[in-house]
């Protein structure tokens, strides 16, 4: 059954997450069904939207979300479509960092750099340094970053209780992470504003990887 946001402000951003979802998989960023992205409620920010499991990118729309508590992940009780299988990420990166949106895309070359940069059992950091590129992403310091990439475990709730340490930490780190073998997650304080920051960060893996720079990795 698909879900059909009941207040003007719901059933605009589940427009707005359809429209984005269609844009990131003609880019190739999230091909067949894989993929998710997330928004606070504007008028209940304690409650998320976020992309249906299973569902085609491409021919995403506006009733194929699901509406989640933003801090823990679970799906409303009348809900019956499984949200993402990734959501317990969204609901860890919202409870530390209060970002207002988050995407999770396969782009190509922040995924080569998660393959290239992974640690089996560790989390490991990529340095991003001197690029222009770098301004994009809000940094206090914006002449250079470390990009976390975090081990791929299959239990999910592993992953975002890994990520929730790990930001907890570092709260000047960039707002994007890397999960090995798999692909990159943004947020930001707008669905416009995390869009944007993946493209920086999706660019900069491309110099990197273009330019065959040797990736400085660094492994806790």
């Amino acid at each position: 059954m698909s879900y059909a946001p009941s207040t003007a402000a719901g059933k605009q951003t589940a427009q707005q997450l359809a429209d984005i979802s269609r844009t990131l998989y003609e880019r190739g960023w999230m091909p067949g069904t894989s993929g998710n992205i997330s928004m606070r409620l504007p008028d209940d920010p304690d409650r998320a939207l976020i992309t249906a499991s299973g569902r085609d990118k491409g021919e995403l729309t506006a009733r194929d979300v699901v509406e989640v508590d933003a801090l823990t992940g679970r799906a409303s009780p009348s809900v019956q479509d499984r949200p993402s299988a990734e959501t317990s990420i969204h609901a860890a990166v919202y409870r530390v960092t209060g970002a207002r949106a988050v995407i999770h895309v396969h782009s190509p070359y922040a995924t080569v750099v998660a393959h290239r940069a992974a640690a089996l059992d560790a989390v490991a950091s990529v340095r991003l340094e001197r690029f222009e590129l770098l301004k994009g992403l809000g940094l206090k310091n914006p002449t250079f970053t470390d990009l976390p990439v975090f081990p791929n475990w299959p239990e999910v709730d592993r992953i975002a209780d890994d990520v929730a340490a790990h930001l907890g930490a570092d709260r000047e780190g960039p707002p994007g992470l890397l999960l090995a073998d798999h692909g990159i997650t943004t947020w930001g304080e707008s669905l416009g504003q995390a869009k944007n920051r993946l493209e920086c960060l999706e660019s900069l893996c491309q110099l990197l990887v273009i330019s065959r720079t040797e990736l400085h990795v660094s492994r806790s």
